[in-house]
């Protein structure tokens, strides 16, 4: 467990509307572990840099998303870096000098439905496609490949008779808004190790009445 008395900076990577950000901004509004220190965005335009600016948390749109010196230093002082909707791969040298301290949300359960160009309505097609019964959110750490990285934690969604696309994703979005502030909340509690580690959330966490989550044995 982190002794340090300032909350943990986090930046927060981001290309679209920001429903994932609006529920870290919220989850660490006034926190001693966390704070959202600043929003990188990989266009100009995105809807979640207004939730920023609302916020009062600085922003930064990125010129070149593939520049890797230039994403780094956007990153400024941040401790932990979260991929919330960011739809641009991160260059292999930004993920090195961030080496477990960057991490994603995907709306399915890894490893399935994963991998380039999977992301958005495209990942809840191919679930409804492939007849699961169960979909999900993962929040995994970021390694050079896309999706491939540590798996920190999941929530399982199921999925409905007479689901679509939209109906899904829906439900499955509900779970990432829960799913990513605890697993954060967790990372910032124990310091941002420096090594991969599994957050087991139990239903009391995801309702939000547990105080402190539990590692994985």
């Amino acid at each position: 467990m982190t002794t340090a008395s300032a909350p943990v900076p986090v930046a927060v990577l981001v290309s679209g509307g920001g429903t994932n950000l609006q529920a870290l901004l919220d989850a660490f509004r006034g926190s001693t572990l966390a704070r959202i220190a600043r929003v990188v965005s990989s266009r100009d335009g995105a809807g979640a840099l207004e939730r920023a600016r609302r916020a009062g948390v600085p922003t930064v749109v990125l010129r070149n998303p593939d520049d890797a010196d230039e994403l780094v230093r956007a990153l400024g002082d941040a401790r932990l870096a979260v991929l919330a909707g960011y739809l641009k791969r991160v260059p292999p040298a930004a993920v090195a000098r961030f080496r477990w301290r960057l991490i994603n949300i995907h709306p399915a359960l890894l490893p399935d439905f994963g991998g380039r160009g999977m992301y958005g309505r495209r990942v809840h097609e191919a679930v409804l496609s492939s007849k699961a019964r169960v979909s999900g959110a993962t929040v995994h750490y970021v390694d050079e490949e896309f999706d491939r990285g540590p798996i920190i934690a999941q929530w399982p969604v199921p999925v409905q008779a007479g689901d679509t696309p939209e109906s899904l994703a829906e439900r499955v979005l509900e779970a990432e808004h829960r799913l990513l502030p605890l697993v954060v909340q967790e990372l910032a509690r124990r310091g941002v190790p420096q090594e991969p580690v599994k957050v087991s959330v139990q239903q009391t966490d995801f309702d939000g009445s547990a105080e402190r989550r539990k590692e994985d044995a």
